[in-house]
């Protein structure tokens, strides 16, 4: 059994590979002089998260010189909201066929814009008050574009689930094998290749502290279709060593995981020390993932079965379906796409 416990340690280690704490540095005190900023803001039915986020823009430090809420398709109270909150709302844009409805809608809030620089921001995003000026620091010091992905708040039990999804997410944009990797992704994968393509300089940073979103508020079948949309073709688009690694590390997890089915054989204290370990490097990295809890790192058999079963239901619509289902839209999947 000493065999399994000589596996699990590497592949445990293959996170601390992955992972770099590489947060948004804080904003100077001094007052950041910069170009014009548009904000762009593409919404399909985002009446709950909208005001988060435009309260947030408010009581940015550096304001935005225009914030732009492109409407796509919403049947709920998104425009609305838009209005109320003063921003510029883009709407009644029919979708083109080969396009799907997000990049239609960054696409046209970006021909829209009159800034010199643009800031594109889902709607489930909120945003610390120097959230903005920070970025806007970071991008002039590297001189490219930046990314970030926002901490994960959570409220209810289902949406904690998503504990190792997001590790498994953040491992992908902080593994070092994808600085040189030509299709580098934005947290926005296909978006980040374009910009590498183009010679553009892609950074992307951990948002806690400053950027943080909430994502799936409205049950736990928009939280399957949301990770389910993109969870196997994304996994293409990632450096080798990176997939490799994370490979790894999953199947040492789920070998840990393993340990409570053990505990009556003589390897028992093998496969403990085994779930240990991942317990506490789980509880580390999630500190600067997301809010899941006390509890769930503990447990995280049960947000790695949640997982499986994301691949399980991302593979099954790619093989046998074509499409994917989100916000009452039907995605196709293959073929060629804008």
């Amino acid at each position: 059994m000493w065999i399994w416990l000589a596996f699990m340690v590497p592949a445990c280690a293959a996170g601390f590979v992955l992972f770099r704490r590489n947060t948004i540095p804080p904003a100077s005190s001094q007052p950041f002089e910069t170009s014009r900023l548009s904000v762009v803001i593409p919404a399909r039915n985002e009446e709950a998260n909208l005001p988060h986020l435009l309260s947030s823009l408010r009581a940015q430090r550096y304001r935005p010189y225009e914030i732009i809420v492109v409407d796509d398709g919403s049947t709920d109270r998104t425009g609305l909201i838009a209005k109320a909150f003063g921003a510029t709302l883009v709407e009644g844009l029919p979708l083109p066929e080969g396009w799907t409805g997000k990049n239609w809608a960054v696409w046209n809030g970006y021909l829209r814009s009159t800034g010199d620089l643009i800031a594109f921001l889902d709607a489930d995003v909120r945003l610390a008050p120097d959230a903005l000026g920070a970025l806007a620091e970071a991008r002039s010091r590297t001189n490219g574009v930046v990314s970030v992905v926002p901490y994960h708040y959570t409220e209810k039990l289902y949406e904690r689930l998503a504990l190792v999804p997001n590790l498994l997410g953040l491992f992908a944009f902080t593994s070092p094998f994808e600085r040189t990797n030509p299709q580098k992704g934005l947290y926005d994968l296909t978006l980040g290749a374009r910009f590498a393509e183009a010679g553009v300089p892609v950074t992307n940073f951990i948002g806690r502290g400053l950027v943080s979103f909430r994502m799936y508020p409205g049950g736990i079948r928009s939280e399957v279709e949301g990770f389910g949309k993109g969870a196997v073709q994304s996994t293409g688009k990632l450096a080798k060593p990176t997939v490799l690694l994370v490979a790894l590390w999953l199947v040492g997890l789920i070998c840990a995981e393993a340990a409570p089915f053990l505990l009556h054989t003589a390897g028992a204290p093998v496969w403990t020390a085994g779930y240990l370990l991942y317990t506490l490097q789980i509880y580390y990295f999630s500190r600067h993932t997301g809010r899941f809890g006390r509890w769930l790192p503990a447990v995280h058999p049960i947000s790695t079965a949640f997982f499986l079963y994301i691949m399980l239901y991302s593979s099954y619509r790619v093989l046998f379906v074509g499409h994917v289902s989100w916000k009452g839209r039907k995605i196709r999947i293959g073929g060629d796409r804008k």
